[in-house]
């Protein structure tokens, strides 16, 4: 599978896409499935409540993020690769965790259900027709291709890993 081209994202969305330089993406979205099952294992329940400045979310809204974005962006591929070109809203990630409560979920299942949503998606992508790839719609107000969202799932991933290891657990 090629890169996405420029064109086939939004500008804001060169910061995930960047951070994914392999071009074989299923197997990459397939890689981090046990790179949070490792990363999370040694994160304690404790831990998880932490965050790292007044008014930053917790580990715990963190991985609810992923998995709300997880959702946003399959459900984009989808609508995109079945050739429905319908424009799609954007979502506002704060007011999703304000509404979400995931501090009240064990980290456990928070990260559990990133993974079966991941294991779900990665069966969408895999089985992809290799026409569907290129197809795109306006999501956010903007043009984004199938595989460029796929790109994004990776680059949206890594960017919060980053996050997490540098200002929750160093």
């Amino acid at each position: 599978m090629e890169r996405p081209e420029k064109n086939e994202y939004a500008a804001y969305y060169e910061t995930y896409v960047s951070l994914v330089e392999e071009t074989d993406i299923v197997a990459v979205l397939e890689n981090q499935i046990a790179e949070m099952q490792n990363l999370f294992a040694e994160i304690t329940e404790e831990k998880a409540a932490f965050a790292y400045a007044e008014g930053k979310w917790t580990i715990k809204n963190l991985v609810g993020h992923l998995s709300d974005g997880e959702r946003i962006f399959a459900y984009r591929a989808l609508r995109f690769a079945r050739a429905d070109e319908t424009a799609l809203p954007g979502f506002e990630q704060d007011g999703y965790i304000e509404n979400a409560n995931f501090d009240r979920v064990s980290l456990a299942d928070l990260v559990e259900e990133f993974i079966l949503l991941r294991r779900a998606n990665l069966l969408f992508f895999k089985n992809l027709p290799v026409e569907a790839w290129t197809r795109g719609g306006a999501a956010s107000d903007n043009f984004v291709s199938v595989r460029a969202i796929a790109y994004i799932m990776v680059g949206h991933v890594r960017h919060h890993i980053n996050v997490l290891k540098t200002r929750y657990l160093n």
